[in-house]
C-alpha cells in the first residue's frame, strides 16, 4: 500500500497531532502542518485554506496507523505498487531501525553488495527485515555480517538526548548517521556510484542537515521509498540494522532483568513505572528518549 489519506474534523485532527508529537521531526509547508515518522510508517498533516484538515498514512504500516483513526476502505487506498528489485549490480545502500522506540536506540547500517552476492541473497531470503520474524532475523544476521561489507552507526537514547537538546531533531540525526555510514563504506569502495538511501526525507531536506564542516558530504545518492524492496544493498542493511537491534534489547534485559518493549505505545507506557521502580530517575533518563511522549505521561 502507498498511502492513505483521512479527512477529519479539527477536533479529530488534534488529537492525531498531539498523539504522533513525540515523533514529529519539525518539518512544515505551505499547507503541511506535521510530519511524524515511526518505524514502518509516516504520518503528515495537512490544513488547506479553507481550513480542513486531512492526514495521509504512508509506508508498509501505514494503513496500521490509518486504520486507529478511521475506516480504511478499498475508495480510501491506492492501488499496491508492485515493487521490484531495479539494480543486480555493485552497490551501497543504508537503512535505519529504532525511530520510533522509546527504549531501544537508533542504529543505522550501510551495506556493500557487488553482481555475485546478489544470487547468495536470494538463496539466504534477505529482504525487507519489516517482513522478517525476529526468529528469522537471528538466524540471517550472524551469516551476512560475516559475508557482506557493512558499516554499522549506534545511537544509544542518552547521546540522542543531548543531541535533541542541542537543536536536532529526528529526521537530522538520521541523515547525518546515513551519511557516515555509507561515508565508511564508500571510502573503501570509491568506484561504487550506486547509492540507495531508503528515503525519510526529501532530497533536498536530506542535505540541509549535513554540515561539511562536521564531515564530508557524500553525493549522488539516489533516494527512493520502500528502498529495501528495490535495492538488495538496502535490504542487507535492514536485516543487519535490525539484528543488532535485537541484540541491543538482548542487552537490556539481561542488565536489568526485564523484558523491554518495542515501539512506544500502551506497553511502553505500562512498562514505565516498572523500570523506574527497578532503575530510579536518574538511570530511567539515560535509558529512554526524553522528547517522546511516553516521557512526560
Amino acid at each position: 500500500m502507498d498511502s492513505i489519506a483521512l479527512k477529519f474534523s479539527i477536533e479529530e485532527y488534534q488529537k492525531i497531532k498531539e498523539y504522533y508529537s513525540s515523533y514529529s521531526t519539525g518539518e512544515v509547508g505551505e499547507y503541511l502542518d506535521f510530519v511524524a515518522v515511526l518505524e514502518g510508517a509516516t504520518i503528515r498533516g495537512y490544513v488547506s485554506k479553507k481550513a480542513k484538515r486531512s492526514v495521509v498514512f504512508s509506508g508498509p504500516k501505514g494503513h496500521i496507523e490509518a486504520s486507529k483513526w478511521g475506516e480504511v476502505t478499498v475508495e480510501n487506498k491506492k492501488e499496491e505498487e508492485k515493487i521490484h528489485i531495479v539494480d543486480f549490480g555493485e552497490q551501497i545502500g543504508s537503512d535505519e531501525v529504532g525511530v520510533g522506540d522509546f527504549y531501544l536506540p537508533m542504529i543505522v547500517v550501510a551495506a556493500y553488495m557487488n553482481s555475485h552476492q546478489y544470487q547468495r541473497l536470494k538463496e539466504l531470503g534477505v529482504t525487507d527485515s519489516k517482513k522478517l520474524s525476529d526468529k528469522k532475523i537471528r538466524k540471517l544476521g550472524p551469516i551476512l555480517i560475516k559475508e557482506f561489507k557493512f558499516s554499522k552507526l549506534t545511537l544509544p537514547n542518552e547521546k540522542y538526548n543531548e543531541m535533541i537538546s542541542k537543536g536536532e531533531n529526528l529526521n537530522s540525526l538520521k541523515a547525518k548517521m546515513h551519511n557516515r555510514a555509507l561515508n565508511n563504506l564508500h571510502k573503501e569502495y570509491i568506484d561504487v556510484i550506486a547509492i540507495y538511501v531508503d528515503q525519510f526525507v526529501s532530497e533536498e531536506r536530506y542535505y540541509s542537515y549535513l554540515d561539511k564542516k562536521d564531515e564530508p558530504i557524500l553525493k549522488g545518492i539516489s533516494f527512493k521509498t520502500k528502498g529495501e524492496s528495490r535495492f538488495p544493498s538496502v535490504a542487507t542493511a535492514s536485516v543487519i540494522a535490525r539484528y543488532y537491534f535485537l541484540l541491543e534489547k538482548d542487552k537490556l534485559e539481561a542488565k536489568y532483568g526485564l523484558e523491554f518493549p518495542f515501539g512506544a505505545g500502551k506497553k511502553a507506557d505500562e512498562f514505565k513505572k516498572i523500570l523506574l521502580d527497578k532503575v530510579g530517575q536518574e538511570e530511567f533518563d539515560k535509558l529512554v528518549k526524553q522528547n517522546f511522549k511516553n516521557y512526560s505521561n
